[in-house]
């Protein structure tokens, strides 16, 4: 694919898949995600002639004007919708494959020195909610979704939700509808839910002596308390 082609589909599919847009125009003026990418394509296609300080000059032109920073050596595929996007960071060898979205304040970073590979890869049809961290050489599955300011620094199944400090995977629950950011889970809540809940029926048991009552309760929960556990890798 041409350069000209991946920036035709990069500013058509802005218009295809945000409906906060209502005008061609706006298109110049409200979407710095946009535009970052748009540099990062000129950047990178000059990096990848051999160049060197003319991409880092016209990454550092996006940055300023945008608050966006992608390396011009990164990999980035087709139709990336970087959404709203003041602060993302996108290190030097990271892959990010088709129809990704990215909101604001993401870092896709390196946790070492080392040359090479050092940051994440991708795959195609990623959702990073706003403030995620996915740090060093990892792997985000096809289709999976980082919640808001989680931090993963493990690989992400595909078909997946990635949440917390350091992030969980769910492997239940997903929706494969676009973002849907309200239906991920909160695993907090729910093992703190599981717990007020055992120790009512721990409360009933010691004041009434119905301790049938409290095996049957007590096994419930417990069902209930498995099968969360095996939802998290």
């Amino acid at each position: 694919m041409t350069l000209f082609t991946l920036i035709k589909e990069d500013f058509l599919n802005v218009k295809r898949n945000d409906p906060a847009l209502h005008s061609s125009f706006e298109l110049f003026f409200n979407y710095p995600g946009l535009w970052a990418v748009f540099f990062y394509r000129h950047a990178n296609w000059l990096y990848k002639k051999g160049l060197r300080f003319l991409p880092r000059f016209i990454s550092g032109i996006g940055q300023f004007l945008t608050t966006i920073d992608i390396h011009p050596a990164a990999t980035i595929g087709e139709r990336v919708f970087i959404d709203h996007g003041v602060g993302v960071v996108i290190g030097e060898t990271t892959i990010i494959g088709n129809d990704v979205v990215i909101y604001q304040q993401v870092t896709l970073g390196g946790v070492n020195l080392v040359c090479g590979k050092r940051h994440p890869t991708i795959e195609d049809n990623v959702v990073i909610g706003a403030g995620a961290r996915i740090l060093g050489d990892i792997t985000v599955g096809k289709n999976s979704k980082v919640g808001a300011n989680s931090v993963v620094i493990k690989d992400v199944p595909p078909d997946s939700t990635a949440i917390g400090i350091p992030a969980r995977v769910i492997q239940r629950g997903f929706d494969k509808t676009p973002l849907s950011h309200n239906k991920i889970p909160d695993i907090n809540k729910e093992i703190f839910e599981y717990l007020v809940k055992r120790l009512a029926v721990l409360e009933h048991a010691v004041k009434t002596g119905d301790t049938l009552s409290m095996e049957k309760e007590d096994h419930e929960l417990s069902e209930v308390y498995n099968t969360f556990i095996k939802a998290m890798d």
